[in-house]
């Protein structure tokens, strides 16, 4: 990590909580029996999760845990809750210090529905995937239930459903702009990322004393302010537009020229105006002013109702997102102002050992006997590697919860988490199922000068070209590929998580050590989609890179005398995407003879910047107006099943819904029975034939027919509902 950014505390510096005594626990506690054999009268922190409770680092509620007990805190762990009442969350006690409240791995509603917004028939992160075991929006639920049981008690929110859901944000399943979910869930305190260092400060300060009100200005963390505390000033970027005659109008995504500080005629706030000085003057004391100045969104109300100004505070927030030069935001909801702190600083190797080193048992908890938790049987014998993820694909959240910063274990602390799999999980028979993290390939990789990576504000290190002052050096992968495979007891090193194949391309022997070494016959690639169009808004690179990735593949994989094949992975319905490009799109599929098995349609995930696309219409990666021209956008449910069924091209299924697209494209020069055609024009006994039987299988699966709307379909969840009317959260 940069120098440049390390002048936090580290994460193991402070002073151990007296409850250290106590020792270690061989698990977190879940019940009073579990409290009382470790000899605890209470917890200091009980933390609530949407989650089966898996001590193992690869879960968010397992790792703060443990990281708490590291610092000397008692530690109590409610998992999966019965919500529907207090009584499950005062099953520990009263918490000393406060409640920990998460919705889980995942986000509660991405969880429980897909992108269809049909309910999952399954939960990977329960025991035997069981369904059900979590509400909708479990953050704000739990929560309530939690002040319920103790209504004195601190309530600290985070996890990925908090963290992306910490401003003003789009809610794809309510079609709406939600609040801040520190308000829906009335929590004390929102903390976002991966939040180590915030909690553990937090805990030692709650600890010693202070009030849960008094922990303002925390990195990473969001809270209320009643008016803008001393010394700050307020750069406005509550509107679009902001006239002028003679000094050009400022822009709130860059450094402004700008940093005269007057107060406003109508708050007393010092708001930012323009100096007659020199634009080098203006520059200098903007970045000596930058520390403490906050950035003013629109309001909450002013979001909701308009979507083009949604899309401006979306542009605003992800201009400040990168620790070394993120300001402060603050954002008016109703008579609260929530005041969103910087990004915290990233973890050193020294921390991330640290926390990857703790006493996990590595297997879940006893209560679940021997029900199968999915999500654990894919990653168990697993090994996180890194955090972060400077890629910055704009249907992805990665950078707004981890940061674009990687953060990087040591090579020794990996090869003792591999031997630690190797000698005490039962289960494990010398594969490594994947060595990684948010990508394959970003391990160790940084910028090659700490003052410009904490200055820079590009949302991409890669995109539209890999930056000149990245090093995308992959010998340190490789050191770590060759020492793991290398361990007595090891008989494959498989690598599971994404890579991006651009970096790759820059170090031909990585592409062969990966392929010669650690591909099992397949290799799961996201070019996402072939169109340029389409591959702008998601900022992804070019087709041609794909090739060059592909080329070195085969030849690699031919070297070593094995056959190996690519499988490439798209996204149907991205924002920007016509059906012309989706067409395009099968056409390339099927030249190369690929088939999908599963296809992903595009979910507006709260605060991504593919989100705010959707939800406005316009391309939020350039300066936003109400003139400038929309975006394509594919919302009807049947313009998504299209785009979804031209990925499944070759599926008989889909050949009704292709012929009615093709004949209206006026491409019916693809329908017919031979190689150049993309679909037949006979339909096999038993599939789909009529537009009579199209329609009552889309009313079935969908809920809609030609005469309703998206918006008048009824939602899932309330099918069996009973007739009392529903506490809203």
């Amino acid at each position: 990590m940069s120098t440049a950014l390390q002048t936090e505390p580290n994460l193991f510096s402070y002073r151990l909580y007296w409850a250290h005594r106590f020792g270690i626990a061989p698990v977190l506690p879940m019940s009073k029996a579990e409290m009382d054999e470790l000899g605890w009268d209470a917890c200091d922190v009980i933390l609530v999760t949407g989650d089966a409770y898996i001590d193992h680092p690869s879960f968010g509620m397992a790792l703060i845990g443990r990281l708490l007990e590291a610092q000397g805190f008692r530690v109590g762990i409610i998992s999966q809750p019965d919500w529907t009442s207090a009584t499950d969350f005062m099953k520990l006690g009263r918490p000393n210090l406060f409640f920990g409240v998460t919705g889980g791995n995942m986000d509660s509603m991405v969880n429980r529905y897909t992108s269809d917004k049909k309910i999952r028939s399954n939960d990977a992160y329960t025991p035997n995937g069981a369904a059900g075991k979590r509400p909708d929006r479990a953050v704000n639920v739990y929560s309530h239930r939690c002040r319920e049981a103790y209504k004195d008690v601190p309530i600290i929110i985070g996890g990925i459903e908090a963290s992306l859901r910490r401003i003003a944000h789009y809610d794809y399943w309510s079609d709406k702009v939600r609040k801040s979910v520190l308000l829906d869930s009335k929590a004390d305190l929102l903390v976002y990322g991966n939040a180590e260092r915030q909690i553990v400060e937090i805990a030692h300060r709650l600890a010693s004393g202070e009030a849960i009100s008094d922990l303002k200005g925390i990195r990473g963390t969001v809270h209320f302010v009643k008016q803008i505390p001393e010394g700050f000033a307020v750069k406005d970027s509550t509107d679009i537009d902001h006239p002028g005659a003679v000094i050009p109008p400022q822009n709130p995504y860059q450094e402004a020229p700008a940093c005269d500080k007057k107060p406003a005629d109508n708050t007393g706030e010092k708001v930012i105006s323009f100096p007659s000085s020199s634009l080098g003057t203006h520059r200098q004391l903007i970045k000596d002013q930058r520390a403490k100045t906050v950035i003013r969104l629109p309001a909450y109300e002013d979001v909701k109702d308009d979507p083009i100004l949604y899309a401006h505070a979306s542009r605003v927030m992800h201009g400040e997102t990168s620790p070394g030069n993120a300001r402060p935001l603050i954002q008016l909801h109703g008579t609260r102002q929530v005041w969103i702190n910087p990004p915290p600083i990233p973890l050193t190797t020294k921390e991330m050992d640290g926390v990857f080193d703790l006493p996990y048992s590595r297997v879940p908890h006893n209560e679940y006997g021997n029900a199968n938790v999915p999500a654990f049987e894919m990653i168990q014998h697993s090994v996180n590697i890194m955090r972060g993820c400077f890629g910055g694909c704009t249907f992805c959240s990665i950078t707004e919860h981890e940061g674009r910063i990687i953060q990087s274990r040591s090579e020794d602390s990996i090869i003792k988490e591999i031997e630690a799999i190797r000698d005490t999980s039962p289960a494990f028979t010398g594969h490594i199922s994947d060595l990684g993290g948010p990508t394959a390939n970003m391990y160790r990789l940084a910028c090659k000068d700490p003052k410009i990576e904490a200055a820079c504000r590009k949302p991409s290190c890669v995109y539209p070209g890999i930056c000149p002052n990245l090093n995308t050096d992959h010998t340190p992968l490789i050191k770590l590929y060759r020492r793991a495979r290398a361990l007595p007891g090891i008989k494959k090193i498989f690598i599971a998580s994404g890579l991006r194949y651009d970096l790759a391309v820059e170090s031909p022997e990585y592409v062969k050590e990966l392929v010669t070494h650690h591909v099992g016959g397949y290799l799961k690639i996201a070019p996402e989609h072939t169109e340029q169009s389409v591959l702008s808004k998601m900022m992804k690179p070019g087709m041609g890179t794909y090739d060059r990735f592909k080329s070195m593949f085969d030849k690699f994989s031919k070297e070593a005398g094995k056959e190996q094949y690519l499988i490439p992975y798209f996204i149907a319905a991205h924002p920007g995407t016509t059906d012309k490009d989706m067409l395009s799109l099968a056409l390339w599929l099927k030249r190369n003879g690929f088939r999908a098995d599963q296809v992903q349609a595009f979910l507006p995930s709260p605060m991504s910047i593919a989100t705010a696309m959707y939800h406005s219409g316009k391309d939020t990666l350039h300066k936003v107006s109400r003139t400038v021209a929309d975006i394509p956008i594919p919302k009807s449910v049947k313009q998504r099943r299209l785009h979804k069924a031209f990925l499944r091209y070759h599926d008989p299924k889909n050949w009704p819904l292709l012929r009615e697209a093709l004949k209206d494209m006026g491409r019916s020069d693809l329908i017919g029975n031979g190689k150049q055609h993309l679909i037949p024009s006979f339909q096999p006994k038993g599939t789909i034939e009529t537009p009579e039987k199209i329609q009552r299988f889309k009313t079935k699966h969908t809920g809609l027919d030609n005469n309703r709307s998206e918006k008048s379909k009824p939602h899932p969840a309330n099918k069996n509902k009973a007739k009392r009317k529903p506490k809203k959260y």
